[in-house]
């Protein structure tokens, strides 16, 4: 990376993005008591105390020590917070330090990184790189945080006062699929790109045959259909690894679903049960429920290609790729549901100022959505300066594409991938579907 002068509006955008995230880290974690901030363990959550710790450990790590060799706040910062080296289960065992100490170590190095930013005349594209890094890895973790909450049935955050009842999000279904005709289409992130992570890299061109695609995600109303037609109990819509799941778990309906008195359905809001929305975009949904909906549906999800190509391309040219559905300008609030604005998903039918060329809406934001695909490398994969962030999970985890409700939209864009395991239903994920192929 050049050691050209950076312009300084963008070390000031990134001093307050790193300032942002901060004061969302400590949101998720106010009014918790001692022992909310342990928490249950389970294999899906980190003990919030540990994990707010380790966000300002990876900050220290790759910026001021990693950039600039200096000492750790901490002398004991290894041991606590190393992610790679230390077990997920452990974690509930460590000596962790109290939550003013753990603050405070978290104040001293946010000051001391945006110290060296604020030194403008030193600051080198690698310094950029490695901070939105950090950054980028802080909003993964608040949307961890955010579900946690949920998993272990604490309150709601309170930082908004933009909930789903916002008159616009009101908007109902849209239904249909729009038809694209494929072709060659370069999937994956372009060298010119400013910033993305090692498993986007780099653009390869892949042959996506004709196919149609829904306008929007699949709602809570489509999916209670297959739920009352007792999908769940019908092996012929599961595949053998999805059945195993489900007669393991003993489930006939989604994780946080229930029938109040007069048998209609509520679902689950962190600690809170409400009416369910008919036309939100269903959540919580893992990978085998989504699955098995599209062939009790008669349908089948997307591959990432399809799904990339539907939400960057225009019917024009498939490969004059946009960063955003509707174009090259940052997302705002009347293109996506993202940054816990509205505390949950939103009618699909909603923000149509975010449609794709090709009409689909709501391809970034709402729910992030399963693709077919297990997750995998592109062709000539290099790790980046953290070798674990995709490595240990390709072969064992499904895409998913788009960002949902709580995505911090400054990290989003259409080339990004997440996974997860096909079983994890407490992530903030549904999905889209395809018609059947001719």
């Amino acid at each position: 990376m050049s050691n050209l002068e950076i312009d300084p509006e963008i070390i000031n955008t990134l001093i307050t993005d790193l300032k942002d995230a901060r004061q969302r880290t400590l949101a998720l974690i106010d009014g918790l008591n001692s022992e909310q901030l342990i928490g249950k363990q389970l294999d899906t959550v980190n003990p919030l105390l540990w994990e707010i710790g380790h966000v300002a450990y990876f900050h220290e790590l790759w910026i001021l020590r990693h950039l600039d060799n200096a000492d750790s706040f901490l002398a004991q910062a290894d041991s606590l917070y190393d992610s790679i080296n230390i077990a997920h289960d452990d974690r509930w065992d460590l000596p962790l330090l109290s939550l003013d100490q753990t603050q405070n170590y978290m104040r001293q190095v946010l000051q001391a990184e945006i110290a060296r930013l604020n030194n403008h005349k030193t600051v080198t594209e690698k310094d950029i790189y490695l901070t939105r890094y950090a950054l980028f890895h802080e909003d993964m973790h608040t949307e961890a945080f955010t579900y946690t909450r949920r998993t272990l049935n604490y309150p709601a955050p309170v930082f908004n006062k933009t909930h789903t009842d916002n008159p616009q999000y009101n908007a109902g279904p849209l239904d249909g699929d729009v038809n694209i005709n494929g072709g060659e289409y370069l999937l994956g992130a372009p060298k010119n790109i400013e910033f993305c992570f090692d498993n986007e890299k780099w653009q390869h061109p892949v042959t996506v045959q004709p196919f149609a695609i829904a306008k929007a995600a699949t709602t809570y109303q489509q999916f209670a259909h297959f739920v009352n037609d007792n999908g769940y109990t019908k092996k012929q819509f599961w595949d053998d690894e999805g059945w195993g799941w489900l007669q393991k778990n003993k489930l006939t309906q989604p994780n946080g679903w229930k029938k109040d008195d007069n048998n209609n359905w509520l679902i689950k809001h962190f600690d809170q049960w409400q009416n369910m929305r008919p036309h939100a975009a269903v959540i919580h949904i893992n990978w085998y429920e989504a699955n098995a909906w599209c062939k009790w549906a008669g349908r089948r999800l997307p591959s990432e290609a399809e799904w990339e190509l539907a939400a960057s391309g225009t019917p024009q040219n498939i490969n004059a790729k946009r960063r955003y559905p509707w174009g090259n300008t940052p997302p705002t609030k009347q293109q996506v549901n993202m940054n816990s604005r509205s505390m949950g998903t939103i009618d699909v039918g909603a923000l149509a100022q975010g449609d794709s060329a090709f009409g689909c809406r709501q391809m970034l934001g709402n729910c992030w959505e399963w693709t077919a695909n297990t997750f995998k490398p592109y062709p000539d994969f290099e790790p980046d300066m953290y070798a674990d962030y995709s490595q240990p999970l390709f072969g064992q985890t499904k895409v998913l594409r788009g960002g949902g409700w709580a995505t911090p939209s400054r990290m989003i864009r259409n080339t990004w991938r997440t996974y997860y395991g096909p079983d994890r239903s407490d992530v903030f994920a549904g999905f889209r579907s395809c018609a059947l192929d001719d």
